[in-house]
């Protein structure tokens, strides 16, 4: 595969196992806090082993002290890798059974992290939302695209994409939109008979051209790295889904043994759990791979929780409706395929009132034009849906399946293999961003259950969602109260506000140029003290941003 990007963000540090000390010691590696400390080493495997199977670690000791796996990379090549959480100086030490491994020692500097690096992102302090490492709120704005990795079919050729693989084809389209997180299938997928073979497959072949499951292919994982790294340098989270039903027996890594399954985490959380921009999705639609039993997914979760010192966040996804038991505390946040939820106001609510944790709709249908019923949303639809979501305190994601007469069903599909996006929602996900930047607070409803139209996003600060109704004027009311986790100052009578239009569709923002005055109307809402209101355009989607004022 060709290099989608350079590998800036990580220090390279080759360690020969048989070098002599130098009478100088070179000045030591300089890694960003959050970025990727790399250490190779050389040591041939002995005969009759499997290199998969050999224990390597590395202690590394700095501000803390953390114990990481290290990992078997082809050839004689073995590799460290580690993600520092703190500046300063740290050095390491390995161990392991391989004598060429065993006692090997370096040191490098933590230094500052650059200013697009916040670190991974995690559960905030609320247990509700998102946030970096360094504290900076972080919105799942995600789309879906499953075999864009593995993809090998080049894109429609023209002037501004020859020669770009569908890889970096996909990372162009990402990088023109805010999209802030992808979910990416880390197996291939099987579309029809007709759909290409990936240039690598992840496990090695015995002799008889059966499945190895005792070993894994690096090379696979070369490539899933490098799309990984592409994102990261868009700022966007890699929500990889370790297992997926979609093999249709093509290869049967669907019906693999479960041991082979924890050989698989292990060694993806040995290579990738140093990616700050990685999230671990068990599978998508786990109970449609009915080859596994239950007893798969808790030792696939205990496997890539243990093999990831970082705690990522990981989640597992289902068939439509059927919810997992999230409140198991394994998983950090809900991954949910159920578009019910979204489609009204109030119902998104109640799911995070149950979990009381993260709560992602990661699949609520698609925009698209296919003759199914999950695949032929409009634009206004999804975009319609996904701020159902977040009116409610969650979140939603999006992708596109147009097909535009293909019988192949993927060629021209950014859901099945990226590439371009054909659509109209994507090209508002910008402007959906810096509404939600600009916010000093999460959204949560304001007074849930009695009003599922109003959310606070801090003192003072309400967004109203209007959705598909079309209004001549908008009454100023809003709740006295102003939420319950956490809870933010009370509107107080003579409390001054101004409203913004924003036309969520047409990408505007419009301040209403009156002020308004609080006055209550009884103990649970505010009205204007003069009954005053504001003149809406008459039009489907529009959002209404209303700021205190002095």
């Amino acid at each position: 595969m060709k290099s989608l990007f350079s590998l800036s963000l990580i220090a390279l540090l080759a360690v020969p196992v048989c070098a002599k000390p130098k009478s100088k010691a070179p000045a030591p590696v300089q890694v960003e806090r959050w970025g990727m400390y790399e250490v190779a080493f050389t040591a041939p495997v002995p005969v009759g082993t499997n290199p998969f199977e050999v224990p390597f670690t590395a202690t590394f000791y700095g501000a803390d002290t953390l114990t990481v796996a290290g990992f078997y990379d082809g050839g004689d090549t073995w590799r460290v890798r580690f993600m520092p959480q703190q500046e300063g100086t740290w050095r390491y030490e390995t161990a392991s059974a391989l004598s060429p491994l065993d006692q090997q020692q370096g040191n490098f500097q933590c230094i500052a992290p650059s200013a697009d690096n916040h670190g991974p992102v995690q559960v905030d302090t609320t247990g509700l939302n998102f946030c970096y490492a360094d504290g900076k709120q972080y919105y799942p704005i995600g789309t879906t695209s499953y075999d864009w990795m593995h993809a090998s079919s080049a894109p429609e050729v023209t002037s501004a994409d020859a020669g770009l693989t569908m890889q970096q084809q996909t990372l162009r389209s990402l990088s023109e939109t805010g999209f802030t997180k992808i979910r990416s299938l880390l197996l291939p997928q099987n579309f029809n008979p007709n759909y290409p073979e990936p240039e690598q497959y992840p496990f090695e072949r015995t002799a008889d051209g059966k499945w190895d499951w005792t070993r894994l292919n690096p090379r696979y994982f070369d490539h899933v790295e490098e799309c990984t790294r592409g994102l990261m340098q868009l700022g966007i989270e890699q929500d990889l889904i370790l297992f997926h039903p979609y093999d249709g027996g093509r290869w049967g890594f669907h019906a693999m043994p479960i041991e082979a399954g924890q050989l698989l985490c292990r060694y993806v959380g040995a290579r990738m759990s140093s990616f700050r921009n990685v999230w671990w999705s068990l599978a998508n639609e786990y109970d449609l791979v009915k080859e596994q039993p239950k007893e798969a997914w808790d030792a696939w979760t205990d496997a890539i929780i243990a093999a990831d010192p970082y705690r990522h966040l990981v989640s597992i996804h289902s068939y439509t409706a059927q919810y997992y038991s999230y409140w198991d505390p394994r998983y950090t946040h809900c991954s949910i395929q159920d578009q019910a939820p979204v489609e009204d106001f109030g119902r998104a609510a109640i799911v995070r009132n149950i979990y009381r944790k993260p709560i992602v709709f990661d699949e609520v249908l698609y925009e698209g034009d296919m003759n199914v019923r999950w695949g032929n949303l409009s634009g206004e639809e999804e975009l319609f849906r996904m701020w159902m979501a977040l009116i409610a305190g969650t979140y939603c994601t999006h992708s596109e399946c147009y097909q535009f007469g293909d019988p192949s069903g993927f060629r021209n599909n950014f859901l099945a293999v990226g590439g371009k996006f054909h659509g109209t929602m994507w090209s508002r996900t910008k402007f959906l961003k810096q509404i939600l930047d600009d916010m000093p607070m999460p959204m949560y409803l304001a007074d849930s259950s009695w009003d599922p139209h109003t959310s606070a996003c801090g003192p003072g600060y309400y967004m109203v969602y209007l959705g598909k109704e079309v209004m001549e004027q908008w009454r100023f009311d809003l709740p006295l109260r102003n939420g319950r986790t956490p809870a933010y100052p009370r509107i107080q009578e003579g409390d001054r506000f101004k409203v913004e239009i924003i036309d969520t569709w047409g990408m505007t923002i419009t301040e209403y140029p009156t002020v308004f005055e609080a006055k209550k109307q009884d103990g649970y809402r505010m009205i204007d003290a003069q009954n005053r209101a504001v003149r809406l355009p008459e039009r489907p989607y529009l959002l209404l941003r209303i700021k205190q004022v002095k």
